[in-house]
């Protein structure tokens, strides 16, 4: 049997498309490859972000600028100097972007104007870090994007 051109274009379009047809019902039939929205309760999280943003300027303005620093020990985030640690409170929330399970919030325990999250709770890759932080009943917010 011959095939002609038109024949073999057609057979290359079936195959082509049989192959990403194929990848398309592996990813999502497999449940090694979750595919959720970023967080779970994604719509109320996007209404709650005006706040965060206001918290955020609101500290950068009055000069609260928080650091956020890789060490052996683990990652140490530094408040400002001319804070009260015994004032401020808050929680510390780590969000990996790749893999929900590793997410995990702590509460502000700070010494010396640091706390330390230890590096046991991080492995390796891309984490997002949100401080939110509360000092002489005002709210302040920080995030940061760093990759260990």
């Amino acid at each position: 049997m011959k095939i002609n051109w038109g024949t073999g274009i057609v057979i290359a379009f079936v195959l082509f498309i049989s192959f990403i047809m194929f990848f398309v019902i592996k990813m999502n039939t497999n449940k090694m490859y979750e595919h959720d929205l970023v967080t779970k309760d994604y719509y109320k999280k996007e209404l709650e972000y005006q706040a965060k943003i206001n918290n955020a300027q609101k500290a950068k303005e009055k000069g609260y600028h928080v650091k956020v620093e890789n060490s052996e020990n683990g990652l140490v985030i530094s408040f400002p100097e001319a804070v009260n640690v015994a004032e401020v409170s808050g929680k510390v929330f780590l969000y990996r972007p790749s893999n929900k399970v590793l997410d995990f919030s702590m509460p502000i325990e700070i010494s010396n104007n640091t706390f330390i999250v230890p590096s046991e709770k991080l492995p390796g890759g891309r984490w997002n870090v949100e401080v939110d932080w509360n000092y002489q009943n005002e709210n302040y917010y920080f995030k940061k994007e760093l990759s260990l």
